[in-house]
């Protein structure tokens, strides 16, 4: 018989957190864990040291990153224009954001409507406008970036959202910028895309964010769990749990992008931007379950080579350790992210998921098989 291993709650510290100042990672040794607990205070208030204007393109920005992005570089004074197919709205209130400062913010954003396939139509009203920087968010292909670089031959910068997806599967973590790279990743677009930029005579800054999560994510993140904990599910995690991940906080991805504009020492550089702690798959759910007012969770371990899932996924992360060190960004650019884990789920479910709203209906198919197996050999 199979073997198939159950975490019954337990009386367990709450939330496992492992300090970002581990240097190596080779499997049997750990830095020390630590525990906090921190009352809630709203935040993402972002205070923006004042820089010269600019006229930026952010390609995307009506759906999550791009959407706190613009925000702050509008408060820098800077004329935004966002570069989207127009197929949703072009801005959209923020939850907690006062009627006031939307209807500034929606003032004075631009919208310039196309396709960024359709690479003559990108070509002709890009060098038509002459923007002096351009975010792009949302660029997976090198030749989608190309017509860009073409139609801007005076651009300032090219900042890019890349991915920490692709470097290189490794014994040896955190990830640093100088670490080989996987040219079989999925995210090799990203890859090719900084090959063209080192390649071009321009002013460029890649930033390889790990997991993003926070209010507005579209992908189950974060939410996976809330649909659980509110559920009153248990909640199925592959292996033994203590894989080792890592969560950057949008606004705090949004205030790096903001750190490197006009930044010298930003020109031509690769940043990692996420959360300083790293934490496990287990206290990644007892975090969201801190987060959101929910008991601590039942944790189900299962092997995933046991089930045949077919095309659905059954958990929102990759099966490994996967973090990044930030030192970089912290050293070079005097950033710091302003959230720590908890208090982030915590300003993403009052934000979102907590009043009602979220990306994807709840889908427990996968969890129904797994605990139904764990049912069967308890039995």
């Amino acid at each position: 018989m199979s073997k198939l291993v159950v975490l019954q709650p337990t009386k367990q510290p709450p939330i496992s957190l492992l300090s970002s100042s581990l240097s190596h990672f080779n499997g049997t040794k750990l830095c020390q864990i630590q525990y906090k607990r921190k009352v809630y205070q709203p935040k993402g208030a972002l205070h923006i040291a004042a820089s010269s204007t600019k006229k930026i393109l952010i390609m995307g920005g009506t759906r999550f990153i791009g959407v706190f992005l613009s925000r702050l570089l509008v408060k820098e004074g800077h004329q935004v224009t966002l570069f989207t197919r127009g197929k949703a709205p072009v801005t959209q209130q923020l939850p907690g954001e006062s009627d006031s400062d939307y209807a500034e913010f929606k003032s004075k954003i631009l919208h310039l409507k196309g396709d960024r396939m359709d690479f003559d139509f990108v070509k002709s009203s890009l060098s038509a406008e002459g923007y002096d920087v351009v975010y792009d968010i949302n660029g997976r292909e090198a030749a989608e970036v190309e017509p860009i670089l073409d139609a801007l031959p005076n651009l300032e910068q090219f900042i890019y959202c890349s991915s920490a997806g692709v470097y290189l599967k490794s014994d040896m973590l955190p990830h640093c910028e100088t670490d080989a790279v996987d040219p079989k990743s999925r995210h090799k677009g990203k890859l090719n895309t900084e090959s063209l930029l080192e390649s071009r005579d321009v002013n460029w800054t890649s930033v390889r964010p790990v997991y993003i999560y926070g209010p507005l994510n579209y992908n189950p993140v974060e939410e996976w769990f809330f649909h659980r904990l509110k559920a009153g599910r248990p909640i199925p995690i592959p292996n033994s749990g203590m894989q080792i991940t890592q969560l950057g906080h949008v606004k705090d991805l949004a205030t790096a992008f903001i750190e490197v504009l006009g930044n010298e020492k930003a020109s031509k550089q690769v940043f990692n931007i996420s959360g300083e702690k790293y934490v496990t798959f287990d206290g990644l759910a007892k975090a969201c379950a801190k987060a959101g007012g929910f008991p601590e969770p039942e944790i189900v371990h299962y092997n995933p080579k046991e089930f045949d899932f077919g095309k659905k996924k059954a958990f929102p992360f990759r099966d490994q350790h996967f973090f990044a060190s930030v030192e970089k960004a912290k050293h070079v650019l005097g950033w710091k992210p302003e959230f720590d884990l908890v208090e982030g789920l915590t300003d993403s479910y009052n934000l979102d998921f907590g009043r009602g709203t979220f990306r994807k209906e709840a889908d427990f198919s996968t969890d129904d098989m797994i605990l139904g197996k764990s049912f069967v050999l308890q039995s």
